[in-house]
């Protein structure tokens, strides 16, 4: 049934997945996801007891946790020390802060790699919680390989451990709300001055104006902004969107968001994904050295339980979609809204996001402040121009325009 709405085996798909892959470096990240997948597959599954027929004896289902624990600090600590040099020099850059340095750090912080209010501070505030997610990281490695796991402080590895994922997390979500992650008009240069590109990012004027969005509809809706269709019974009326917003809805939520100026796709789907996994990381690997066996299923189970609260963070982002563009509220719950648009989350998130992504098809997206009106795709377009053969001629594939301005950023 997927198959009706996307050509998942079609040659565009096909030639665009090869290219990707020949990349050395995409081809390293690949090994590493999924060796995390199998590692904390296998100590999820042990965790929860599935592999107790398996592993019938408690010093052998012991053995299994410490070894995917290790695998697993070992590949995070990996990925640290890859990343850790380039944030050492993002922070000279925004130590320094000459001419080139603004540029650098834009293009890798700010929205469109434009200029912001305050960039700098907060370039350094996202800067720093990104460093402490590496050294959170370094201290649980210290802790798995200096202590045996009995003797390891279950405190110290639940710290550690929070930290290191929260720390990107959150850095994920100041990114978006703050300055960096939003847009503002460009102030306009003065009439009759030629200045060099150096001069320019050095003189540039900070903007001050945020951009104000509407919603104009593009056929057959009323002039006042609705949600289209309902939440239950118009789930299946598009199989593509319904299977894609049940199994991989950080990456359509992501996608969608960003097409709505809410933020860095890539930036989202990156948080989501921290937020949802947390909770599991957080307490299992803790339980993990505990050893009374109702213990640590408990702190399992309760890892695991917790990990639905990360979809309160796509509550959030329905409550901003809601506000900035003036859609109905809904006050089922105790006639609060907010409230409400969090719960629809917990309770059905694909339903949900099919919501939003119809209803940001069902519109365009208009900038006001006199500045032209941009469009978006909607899902059918972005899916149809994913599969339309690439021009042999220029030999590559056709980006989808809903994903310049978020690789850009």
């Amino acid at each position: 049934m997927i198959g009706g709405g996307i050509q998942w085996w079609s040659r565009s798909l096909w030639v665009k997945s090869r290219a990707w892959i020949r990349n050395p470096m995409n081809m390293a990240l690949s090994v590493w996801i999924l060796a995390v997948g199998v590692s904390g597959a296998i100590l999820f599954m042990v965790m929860t007891g599935m592999l107790n027929r398996v592993l019938p004896s408690k010093p052998r289902r012991d053995t299994w946790f410490e070894v995917n624990n290790q695998i697993l600090n070992a590949l995070f600590t990996l990925m640290c020390l890859y990343q850790h040099p380039r944030r050492f020099y993002h922070l000279a850059l925004v130590c320094r802060w000459k001419a080139g340095d603004m540029h650098q750090l834009r293009q890798a912080y700010c929205k469109d790699g434009a200029c912001k209010p305050n960039e700098r501070k907060h370039m350094t505030a996202v800067i720093l919680l990104l460093h402490l997610n590496c050294f959170a990281q370094y201290a649980l490695c210290g802790l798995n390989l200096g202590y045996r796991r009995p003797r390891r402080p279950v405190v110290g590895v639940a710290l550690t451990v929070a930290v290191a994922i929260c720390a990107p997390a959150v850095a994920g979500m100041y990114n978006n709300l703050s300055p960096l992650g939003r847009d503002y008009e460009a102030p306009a240069p003065a009439e009759g001055m030629i200045i060099s590109e150096e001069e320019s990012q050095l003189q540039r004027k900070t903007p001050d104006t945020e951009r104000r969005y509407s919603l104009v509809p593009r056929q057959g809706q009323g002039e006042e902004p609705q949600w289209v269709g309902g939440l239950w019974e118009d789930l299946w009326d598009d199989m593509s969107l319904a299977y894609l917003s049940l199994f991989c809805s950080c990456c359509v939520f992501g996608w969608n968001a960003s097409r709505l100026g809410l933020g860095n796709m890539y930036v989202h789907v990156a948080t989501f994904v921290l937020l949802c996994l947390a909770p599991f990381f957080i307490l299992d690997l803790a339980a993990i050295n505990v050893d009374d066996e109702a213990v640590r299923d408990a702190l399992g189970l309760a890892g695991i339980f917790l990990c639905v609260f990360g979809l309160l963070y796509g509550g959030f982002w329905r409550i901003q979609m809601r506000r900035r563009f003036g859609l109905p509220e809904n006050r089922a719950c105790c006639g609060k809204p907010d409230l409400t648009d969090c719960l629809l989350w917990l309770c059905c998130y694909p339903c949900s996001l099919a919501q939003e992504v119809r209803t940001a098809d069902a519109y365009e997206v208009v900038v006001l402040l006199d500045t032209p009106m941009h469009r978006h795709p909607t899902l059918q377009e972005e899916l149809a121009t994913m599969q339309e053969p690439p021009d042999e001629e220029e030999g590559g594939g056709v980006i989808p325009p809903s994903t310049v301005s978020a690789t850009r950023s």
